[in-house]
């Protein structure tokens, strides 16, 4: 099935066409965005687009990206401006008023490095937890971001002595490539080839309908949002979906909660706040209640491996079918389809698997990893737009966004033909980001406006909550 036809096949439901002002490049990509889920868009005059070289020195990645001990680098595709157009989409389908206060979307990009004090450190990303590896002629990416990982990299590599990215970096540099993303796969690391930038992409996302869509959905109806996702990306998007005045739940499993509650509190605090928190067990009792939940939710957002669901009995397409209106949006590293379904993935390796690197080393002559995690809040932004398009078009949708091919969209959007054209708009950007002085921008973060719920402490009322009236 198309990747268009199941948002489109209501487009006469949608209303008016709708209003989206400005010119330039984050405009272009925000009508992108809205006319590829089947809205229809009216350009109208507005203010002018940040050049995209300003947006990324403004988002703080310039300053995340590059040699520790050299000058911060700019992104020759325009990333930051394609996370400042999914906000203008974002805010073009959100009920009138709900989004005047949303942030500009390349603000977004530096958060969590802005608030962990996170630097660029080359060919491994700011947090530590992915590296460049030079393999048989080419490079790798793997990252290595829970002490589960690290206990599993002997085994990866069948030595016991490996203890640092030094070791690895000296274990693997003969070794082929393939046979390395194979083994690290199958013991579930998150591993990748840095490769080129396919051309053209894979969609940006792709939808199949379970249902017929209900009554599309009145502007004032504020939807109900069961989070199952955790760290970054899933987070980011219910979060947006509350700043347009989505009723929130987030659902954490008892025994493996959240695993950004071990980073820093003010990032999570920031994703999370005004959301309700529920823990459950995923015994008997526990389903029952998560499939409650999902019964009475208008949007799903799950940032799981098809299997893991599956395997608690938890059947996305089942749900949908179940429930009438139901939205359900599934963000993985690779889709949903076997074997890719099952491969770990995190948000700066996804880049690297979009091509995001091996392009950056194109340019610079430099393995680079580009920003911190770009993949994570980018998939956030998107993931938010395409539920609140099938939220009302009436639902019945499982749409379906990957961390790498969101970053392969940026990527191909408005790409010049060729290495140097590539080079030389790399060279504009950055003079026109070194004229206004932000070549060494740091990331920025907002505050949180208070603390995010303690884990499961709305087990109780939750349900309730949503069963009254909105």
């Amino acid at each position: 099935m198309s990747r268009h036809s199941t948002l489109r096949d209501r487009s006469s439901l949608a209303g008016p066409p709708l209003r989206l002002p400005g010119s330039g490049t984050a405009t272009d990509y925000a009508r992108d965005l809205l006319e590829s889920l089947g809205e229809r868009v009216n350009v109208t005059t507005g203010p002018e687009d940040l050049a995209p070289g300003v947006a990324w020195a403004r988002s703080g990645l310039m300053s995340l990206t590059g040699l520790p001990d050299a000058a911060g680098q700019m992104c020759p595709v325009p990333l930051a401006s394609c996370a400042d157009g999914a906000l203008r989409a974002l805010r073009c389908l959100a009920p009138a008023g709900a989004a005047d206060d949303l942030p500009a979307g390349h603000a977004l990009l530096g958060e969590r490095a802005a608030i962990a004090g996170l630097h660029r450190r080359g060919a491994i990303s700011p947090g530590g937890g992915c590296c460049l590896l030079a393999v048989r002629d080419e490079w790798i990416a793997v990252s290595l971001v829970r002490d589960a990982d690290w206990a599993d990299v002997p085994a990866w590599l069948e030595d016991e002595r490996i203890r640092s990215w030094e070791d690895i970096a000296n274990a693997v540099a003969t070794r082929d490539a393939m046979r390395l993303i194979e083994r690290a796969r199958l013991i579930g690391l998150a591993a990748c080839v840095s490769a080129p930038p396919a051309m053209p992409p894979r969609p940006w996302y792709t939808a199949r309908r379970y249902a017929a869509p209900a009554a599309p959905h009145a502007a004032g109806r504020a939807p109900r949002v069961l989070d199952l996702s955790s760290l970054w990306a899933g987070p980011l998007c219910t979060h947006l979906l509350q700043r347009l005045g989505a009723r929130v739940i987030k659902l954490e499993s008892i025994e493996r909660p959240d695993g950004a509650r071990r980073g820093p509190p003010a990032f999570y605090d920031l994703l999370n706040s005004g959301k309700k928190s529920v823990a459950l067990a995923f015994d008997a009792p526990g389903i029952e209640h998560l499939q409650q939940l999902i019964d009475r939710a208008d949007i799903v957002v799950e940032a799981s491996r098809p299997r893991a669901l599956r395997q608690l009995g938890v059947i996305a397409e089942e749900c949908i079918a179940r429930r009438p209106g139901l939205t359900w949006i599934s963000i993985t590293g690779y889709g949903r389809e076997e074997p890719a379904g099952n491969w770990t993935a995190y948000g700066d390796d996804a880049g690297v698997a979009a091509g995001l690197s091996a392009l950056m080393q194109q340019v610079t002559g430099l393995p680079l990893i580009c920003g911190d995690a770009v993949a994570d809040p980018l998939t956030g932004m998107h993931a938010a737009v395409a539920a609140l398009a099938a939220h009302r078009r009436g639902g019945g949708l499982l749409v379906s966004l990957a961390l790498r091919d969101i970053v392969a969209h940026g990527i191909a959007f408005g790409r010049p033909a060729g290495d140097g054209a590539l080079r030389e708009r790399g060279r504009a950007w950055t003079t026109d980001a070194l004229a206004q002085g932000l070549c060494a921008t740091p990331p920025a973060a907002r505050h949180a406006p208070g603390p995010a719920r303690p884990i499961g402490a709305d087990n109780d009322s939750a349900l309730a909550d949503w069963t009254s009236a909105c």
